[in-house]
């Protein structure tokens, strides 16, 4: 016979929130609704979003705040209170709305409250959820500082409920970010229980071990107080915990380890220690679940910046295994982002790495990651192209200029996210060097119209890498791509750049216009267009900045500009010397003066070119520079501790005193 429908069949989401909010619905079924909304909801976000919309979290933080107000004890009303606490912290679980909703309706003073219950399931009921809610950036930092706020963290602590003394470790990942912080923290004593807690349970321990290794995170003085005499102990327990039966454990000691290790070149530079460490990662690599998904991330903070250990990784075929988890297929979204950026950070200084890299066609899997719904995973697989594309040769071989990499690439030049543009522009700089027969590809597709734009970013990190990006697609092009360049770049935009507000910006746009101007008399006029615009930006600049950087590449630029016709020359003068009679203010004589070698050089390279011998008016010029006392100074100058600056001094003074019979 067929069975009529039972309460065993979910509620409906609009019935289930009637429910919640009546005031007529019995005691009971408020706490049946409860567990009912909390069984529907947890693991599945779209069922969280669907009961987001229609108001359910202030339905259940009233509920909640009613029970607490009410304090009446009840094995009733403590099932409430754990109930309700259980759903809001649900909600706050691996969903940003739901936390932000669940601080909009006022929980989180609930939930602390909870934590002081004389019922342990109803303070452990408040201590996960608020564990929940420290996992999202929304939740509101912890104040340490405050004397109160460190008491009760170290009540948490101290707790013998391991959920309460779990969240005490929550806080501080979530919170503890400055070296003030850290050291607050070590003063109070709270290293020192979670210590203790190393051998507590296991979410007891690896609480600790994840606060442990906040804590440390680049603070010297901190992990000398951990490795200090009389600590053996503390290390001992962390070292003991890699070989935990529990991958989690074993993953956060070696984040920890690794931390400690990353403060100072004295620590735990053993080769036991390092080889183990690198076993260990590769090993957690492989776990299916949330630690191999976070294993990339700690690998990469081993090897980041450290050639060693980037040498003992290539022995250990970590290229190989890497590859080998790409070619599985698809897998959770963090997973292929630390891969990405654990597989450039292996490529960032060392070319055998580059070369296993491509020769294991890991570039096959670059065009899907770079189109990934993941903002962080297209940025991961920028940051990698970037230090790929960093091989000489290998950008010479066209390896990168191709459709399947160019075209993703210019199309993230337009992607929402910030980062990615940012990252995507990191990649372009880098695949666009040097090699003039690949860069038409990028013309072609639409590249330089997105970097142009881009250039015009309110963001300042934007506009300085899209004019980076520019700057080395300029590099030894030839005539016919300038002119194109120049079509979408007008001199009105480019003179913009160069008095940029932001130094990087005036430095890369400065650059550009260097390496637009370098090559034939042709590449020169460029600056002479709309009555010498750009010429006139340039010397503003010069005059204006103090930024050696800035001022290097204006002095370069004026110099490329002095190795033209007679014209050129002349109107370099004018830049350097803009008022009759004022020679001593000259920003030449800065340039010669400065303590930055690289801008001694530059300077000197201009009055090389400037007064060339075979100039016709190499005379005149070399008139005006003496009595400017440039040949004292350059005199001076040939006992620089640079060789660029002495060789060159050496030359510009050869060819000053050619003219000096027709000069007296």
């Amino acid at each position: 016979m067929p069975t009529s429908a039972t309460s065993n069949y979910p509620s409906r989401p609009e019935v289930l929130i009637g429910r919640l909010n009546s005031l007529h619905t019995p005691y009971e079924a408020k706490l049946k609704a409860l567990r009912d909304l909390k069984n529907q909801i947890i693991g599945n976000r779209t069922k969280k979003l669907t009961f987001l919309k229609l108001g359910a979290v202030p339905s259940v933080v009233s509920i909640l705040s009613s029970a607490t107000a009410a304090a009446c004890g009840g094995d009733n009303s403590d099932s409430v209170l754990i109930q309700s606490a259980a759903v809001i912290g649900s909600f706050a679980c691996g969903l940003d709305n739901g936390v932000k909703a669940v601080l909009d309706a006022g929980a989180f003073p609930l939930l602390l409250s909870l934590i002081t219950h004389l019922n342990d399931k109803v303070a452990d009921a408040g201590a996960r959820s608020l564990k929940l809610m420290y996992q999202s950036k929304l939740t509101p930092k912890y104040d340490f500082l405050q004397e109160n706020n460190m008491d009760f963290l170290l009540s948490l602590l101290n707790s013998n409920n391991e959920n309460v003394s779990g969240l005490g470790a929550s806080i501080i990942v979530h919170s503890c970010q400055t070296t003030v912080e850290q050291l607050a923290l070590s003063e109070a004593g709270v290293m020192k229980r979670l210590v203790g807690l190393l051998e507590g349970s296991l979410i007891q321990r690896d609480s600790s071990l994840e606060s442990l290794a906040a804590m440390i995170k680049e603070n010297p003085e901190v992990a000398s107080k951990f490795m200090g005499p009389g600590n053996g102990r503390a290390l001992n327990l962390v070292v003991e915990l890699m070989k935990d039966k529990y991958s989690r454990t074993r993953l956060l000691s070696c984040m920890c380890l690794i931390r400690i290790r990353n403060t100072s070149s004295s620590y735990l530079q053993d080769s036991g220690i390092t080889n183990k460490l690198l076993l260990i990662l590769l090993e957690l690599l492989e776990d299916p679940g949330q630690v191999g998904d976070e294993a990339p991330f700690v690998f990469s903070s081993l090897i980041f910046e450290k050639e060693d250990m980037q040498k003992l990784a290539f022995d250990a075929n970590v290229v190989e295994k890497l590859c080998e988890y790409l070619s599985k297929g698809s897998f959770q979204a963090k997973r292929l982002q630390g891969i990405f950026l654990a597989l450039a950070d292996l490529c960032s200084k060392l070319e055998c790495f580059r070369d296993r890299v491509l020769h294991l066609q890991v570039l096959n899997y670059v065009p899907e990651a770079l189109a990934h719904d993941s903002t962080e995973v297209r940025a991961a697989a920028c940051v990698f192209l970037k230090n790929i594309s960093r091989s000489v040769k290998n950008l010479s071989a066209g390896q990168f200029m191709n459709e399947t990499v160019a075209i993703p690439l210019v199309q993230l030049l337009c992607d929402s996210s910030a980062s990615v543009q940012i990252a995507a522009l990191g990649a372009i700089s880098n695949v666009v060097v040097d090699f003039t027969a690949q860069k038409s590809l990028f013309m072609q597709c639409g590249g330089v119209k997105q970097l142009v734009q881009l250039s015009t970013s309110m963001e300042s990190a934007i506009r300085a890498n899209a004019v980076l990006a520019l700057k080395n697609l300029a590099f030894l092009v030839n005539n016919r791509c300038k002119e194109e360049m120049l079509l979408e770049l007008t001199s009105s935009t480019l003179a913009s750049l160069i008095c940029d507000p932001e130094a990087s910006v005036q430095e890369q746009a400065l650059a550009l216009v260097r390496n637009l101007v370098d090559g034939t008399l042709n590449s020169i006029e460029y600056l002479f267009a709309e009555d010498g615009l750009l010429l006139h930006a340039i010397g503003r600049q010069l005059r204006s900045t103090s930024k050696a950087e800035v001022l290097i590449q204006g002095m370069y630029t004026l110099s490329n500009v002095a190795s033209g016709n007679e014209l050129h020359k002349e109107a370099v003068m004018k830049q350097l010397y803009p008022q009759a009679g004022n020679k001593n203010e000259s920003i030449l004589v800065k340039c010669l003066q400065s303590s930055d070698s690289r801008l001694r050089t530059a300077a000197v390279w201009a009055l090389v070119n400037l007064t060339f011998t075979n100039s016709p008016g190499a005379c005149g010029r070399v008139s005006e520079l003496r009595n400017a006392g440039i040949l004292s100074q350059l005199k001076i100058m040939v006992n620089d501790p640079s060789l660029d600056v002495k060789l060159r001094a050496r030359t510009a003074i050869e060819q000053l005193m050619m003219f000096g019979d027709a000069l007296t």
